[in-house]
């Protein structure tokens, strides 16, 4: 009688070493069941980029199937299929047969930015405060970043721990002009432009406006502020 087995589909687990497994005389070697299925796909697919890889199954590694005889069998299990993904029927014609379905697909990697360490919440990144690593897109949390210039000199806007992703949710602009600090007032009419001393009343990022005190008149006004320590009056 035969025995089908169609194994689900499991979550890519982050990438490990390899562990070398003994596996009994009489059982099917698992990895090797992999490799064949691989094979078979790479006649079906299209042609893979340096940006893709094959993910297999993964065959459970539990499963105990008996050591085929003969070499294993490999044939597509439909002619319709998606240019990504195909079902492989691998079969053993044994005095006890067995077969079983396995999906190979292709799935894309990219650059990723993680910490090189742990990072402070309220810390301006810096180039060393990062790597790049290459992971499977499935593996990446939505908002990766993939080129680490564009996390420098961002804040931290909450604790980042050592090797995790860096995402745009954790990031925030550095502040270009902090509550209390000097600041050039800058003002444009009329084909003049006229700057100031004056002192910020409020914390605000590049282009975000903030509350500005104009220090010769004493006036309260309002700004946006366009680079560090420059804020540029908005007139009602």
């Amino acid at each position: 009688m035969s025995m089908a087995v169609t194994p689900l589909l499991a979550a890519v687990p982050p990438a490990t070493a390899p562990v070398s497994v003994t596996v009994p005389d009489d059982l099917q070697d698992i990895s090797q069941l992999e490799a064949l299925a691989k094979s078979e796909a790479a006649t079906q697919l299209p042609p893979l980029t340096d940006r893709q890889r094959f993910l297999v199954g993964p065959i459970q590694p539990n499963l105990k199937l008996e050591r085929c005889s003969q070499p294993v069998g490999a044939t597509l299990a439909s002619a319709h299929h998606m240019r990504d993904r195909v079902t492989i029927e691998l079969r053993c014609q044994n005095a006890k047969p067995w077969h079983l379905y396995v999906q190979v697909r292709i799935i894309g990697t990219s650059s990723a930015v993680v910490a090189a360490h742990a990072v402070v919440v309220g810390s301006v990144l810096k180039a060393t405060d990062l790597r790049v690593e290459q992971h499977d897109i499935s593996e990446l949390p939505p908002g990766f970043l993939d080129d680490p210039a564009i996390a420098v000199g961002l804040t931290a806007s909450r604790p980042i721990s050592g090797g995790a992703f860096l995402t745009n949710q954790q990031l925030v602009a550095a502040k270009a002009v902090q509550r209390g600090q000097s600041v050039t007032l800058g003002a444009d009419s009329g084909g003049m432009s006229v700057r100031m001393a004056g002192r910020a009343l409020s914390d605000g990022l590049i282009n975000q406006r903030v509350r500005v005190q104009n220090l010769s008149s004493g006036k309260t006004v309002e700004g946006i502020a366009r680079s560090e320590q420059v804020v540029e009056i908005v007139f009602q």
